[in-house]
């Protein structure tokens, strides 16, 4: 398998950042993100010292957060606070059906190129359940069907998910597996789930069919961390040229796009293994 594509160095990226800089854009977005991160409302002095700007360059910005809603003036000496505004546009757009939205063309250029199905699994609670999904091209293939719950440690993607957790977050979810499977965890669990994320991707034998081989590759947040897992649920057919080793070099490239579009942490996905 190849390895994962390099993405622009940080001296690229300064660079490009350099090239394209939008200083008015990323005053008023400092303004924004310094109101969200404090309880208090500020006033204009306040907010150009937090911002080490000057109090000329602040208020311009407030007047056209102002106007366009995304904040307000409140109290007699006219302190600035966020409105709803950010709230009411994350909202319009449940997050869940964004990352379907994205996925869809992907997941379809990973079958097309590999003539083997493809899906998208979300974790939910003990479990993972597929949320987007893409039947084989070819006339025979093997698929898992829309909406199917699968146990959290029976499946390539509840592996790589729970592979790319925060310790809180694994805690978390593996004693409500217990609690659901009514079973100890495996002992060497995370001694796999650490070469799971060193690898970057897991692959495994079918827990519930012969012949399939399930490889999974973790779609990360901005935090470096698993929201979903694209998968390949591979059957070998006779006298077929693709193999594993497409299959990863597809899913690799599909996941980081996916990844990339959803504004995940691009160091974490650097050079194939989770930083």
């Amino acid at each position: 398998m190849s390895t994962r594509r390099a993405l622009p160095t940080r001296q690229q990226a300064n660079s490009r950042r350099i090239r394209y800089a939008a200083p008015a854009l990323e005053k008023g977005l400092d303004v924004l993100e310094l109101l969200a991160s404090v309880s208090e409302a500020l006033n204009h002095s306040e907010i150009a010292r937090h911002l080490g700007r000057t109090i000329n360059e602040v208020f311009r910005m407030l007047v056209c957060l102002e106007e366009r809603g995304y904040i307000s003036r409140t109290g007699s000496d006219e302190r600035y606070q966020l409105t709803l505004k950010l709230f009411e546009i994350v909202h319009q757009h449940h997050p869940l059906q964004r990352l379907i939205v994205q996925a869809r063309p992907l997941l379809q250029q990973v079958a097309n190129s590999t003539g083997q199905s493809c899906h998208l699994a979300v974790l939910n609670s003990a479990e993972v359940v597929v949320v987007a999904q893409v039947d084989a091209p070819r006339n025979m293939g093997f698929s898992v069907r829309l909406g199917a719950n699968v146990d959290l440690l029976n499946t390539a993607s509840g592996h790589v998910i729970l592979a790319c957790q925060g310790d809180q977050v694994r805690t978390r979810v593996l004693a409500a597996w217990r609690r659901r499977s009514r079973r100890p965890i495996p002992g060497r669990l995370a001694r796999h789930l650490d070469e799971i994320r060193r690898r970057g991707y897991e692959e495994l034998a079918s827990y519930q069919v012969h012949g399939v081989v399930n490889i999974s590759f973790p779609i990360l947040n901005q935090h470096g961390e698993a929201i979903a897992a694209m998968a390949v649920p591979f059957l070998p057919r006779i006298g077929d040229s693709v193999g594993p080793p497409q299959v990863k070099e597809a899913l690799d490239v599909a996941s980081r796009t996916l990844s990339s579009a959803i504004g995940g942490n691009k160091l974490a996905l650097n050079s194939g293994v989770l930083q």
